[in-house]
């Protein structure tokens, strides 16, 4: 069955093994991502140099989108600012770590604030 496959459709067998295998790939991202963040011990975690907006955000389910404004980033910075740190993110800022850290903090305890409002 594969080798007459193989001899009459080459082409349309590899963009389907293709395609499978990019399936797979996706459905196992999306699984381990979801068992991680099933696991109470990933939420509400206190502020650490190596975590992006993105995972403090996740961490506290509030919307990056909404952290990044909170903390009156540049708009052209922003799209870069998902995967680094954000210890790299202050020293870009040329403010300590520690200062940022605290300005992290209070963007995130305000987002929930306000969303306990709503």
């Amino acid at each position: 069955m594969l080798r007459r496959l193989w001899q009459e459709n080459r082409l349309l067998l590899i963009a389907f093994s293709v395609a499978a295998a990019l399936t797979l790939l996706f459905a196992l991202r999306f699984v381990f991502a979801a068992l991680y963040w099933h696991d109470p011990s990933h939420r509400n975690q206190p502020l650490e140099p190596w975590m992006t907006l993105r995972y403090v955000a996740h961490s506290w389910n509030v919307p990056v989108e909404a952290l990044v404004q909170a903390l009156d980033i540049d708009p052209d910075q922003r799209g870069g600012l998902r995967r680094r740190p954000i210890e790299d993110i202050a020293d870009g800022a040329g403010v300590s770590y520690e200062t940022f850290k605290q300005e992290v903090d209070a963007a995130v305890q305000q987002l929930l604030k306000e969303q306990e409002a709503r």
